[in-house]
């Protein structure tokens, strides 16, 4: 491979309607554009773009009918500010991809094999992989000299130990069916319990730490010296907390009680517990402050939900605590962990004998940098870790490109 002819990142980050992109100069990890081009396919198709240095930004709509014809857009709005796809500062292009598998424990530079691994993933990642292909297609066919480069959700989550990582079913099925639990959000994981430990002044392997992104997507992680050994999700981004419209952990058995009794097919399942159980199935709504604001009015239906919620995310915190032995820090994250204040406050409520605690004038700024709310000498540190997955993906992209030049 060529050496890098600059210190540019594009991360891609391809849906099935939509591509949210950023450009970023890794000489100094600084943004230069971000935007997102949504509904593609439609007739409303709209690209946002913004110019970070100029904080200038452009909107377009019509018809964007797919990925190729959005990502040639995009390369057009950044030629506007001088950021070209022909740029000869840009490096290489990371691209998210949802589902490595056991294959990719790395990011990792795309060739035909990895492109073919990632097509064979696709029956245990239906709604992602197929996008990510996409997008990553498209963007060999506008730059196919550029280093494409694959940085996989799943990849922080292959050190769990077998213990965490098999269901208790029959060995020779789930190994025929590659059933087993993969974990998701990893490159926000992975950055989060790095920031923490660098927040505590500690360097990455000398902690332990419990992570939890909480999103409209949700998950925990345990992180031991650096190394991801246990999460919540499993084989699917189903399992483990209260979601906005995702059930997490329910009784298998609840799927054969609504096959038999329910006379429900398998889609009106799939629907139920991906898009209409958790927070929006509990109450009707899935943003937590709709939820915070009809709790504070005394709707029961939202308390509820909320109890739920905290109930599921307390469990995994005590559990996570057990797992590691010894925890240093817990390091909220996303959507709802970085901004309800609530949610943190509830989550460790009760749990002093463990050492935790938040202050709750810390834990009530609101701010985007990582901060500690746990008291002045508390056991164990409580943070607020704002995540920056994209700077991630850059950040391991561009490694692997310079790594690479190296060999």
């Amino acid at each position: 491979m060529s050496s890098p002819r600059g210190t540019r990142v594009l991360v891609l980050n391809s849906g099935s309607s939509s591509v949210k992109y950023q450009l970023l100069d890794m000489s100094d990890s600084s943004r230069l554009a971000v935007g997102l081009v949504e509904r593609i396919g439609e007739e409303t198709s709209r690209l946002k773009h913004t110019h970070v240095d100029s904080d200038a930004t452009r909107e377009r709509t019509g018809p964007i009918p797919d990925h190729e014809a959005a990502l040639k857009a995009v390369a057009e709005e950044l030629a506007k500010d001088g950021l070209g796809l022909d740029s000869p500062e840009l490096a290489a292009i990371g691209h998210r991809v949802v589902h490595g598998g056991q294959s990719f424990t790395a990011p990792t530079v795309i060739d035909d094999a990895v492109l073919a691994e990632i097509e064979r993933l696709i029956p245990v990642a239906p709604l992602h992989n197929p996008a990510n292909l996409t997008g990553i297609r498209t963007a060999q066919a506008l730059r196919p000299d550029l280093p494409q480069v694959a940085v996989f959700d799943t990849a922080f989550h292959t050190t769990m130990p077998e213990s965490a990582a098999r269901y208790a079913i029959d060995v020779a099925t789930a190994d025929e069916h590659r059933i087993r639990r993969y974990g998701f959000h990893g490159t926000s994981h992975a950055y989060v319990a790095r920031a923490t430990a660098k927040l505590l002044g500690k360097a990455p392997q000398e902690v332990n730490v419990i992570v939890l992104h909480l999103g409209n997507g949700a998950s925990a992680s345990a992180v031991e010296k650096g190394r991801c050994v246990d999460t919540s999700m499993g084989l699917t981004p189903l399992e483990g907390l209260v979601m906005g419209t995702r059930s997490g952990d329910v009784d298998p058995a609840v799927i054969f009680h609504l096959m038999r009794v329910g006379k429900m097919s398998t889609d009106e399942i799939d629907t139920l517990l991906n898009k209409k159980s958790g927070l929006i199935g509990l109450c009707g709504d899935n943003d937590m402050r709709e939820i915070r604001r009809r709790v504070d009015e005394g709707d029961e239906q939202a308390q509820l939900a909320f109890d739920i919620y905290i109930h599921r995310l307390k469990k995994y915190i005590g559990a996570y605590y057990a797992v590691l032995g010894r925890v240093d820090a817990i390091a909220f994250t996303a959507g709802v962990g970085e901004n309800a204040s609530p949610v943190r406050e509830a989550a460790v409520a009760g749990l002093e004998e463990l050492g935790l605690a938040v202050d709750g004038e810390l834990n009530a700024v609101r701010s985007d940098e990582p901060r500690l709310i746990s008291p002045e000498h508390a056991r164990v540190a409580v943070a607020v870790v704002p995540t920056d997955e994209e700077l991630e993906i850059a950040t391991q992209t561009y490694a692997l490109v310079g790594s690479n030049t190296r060999q």
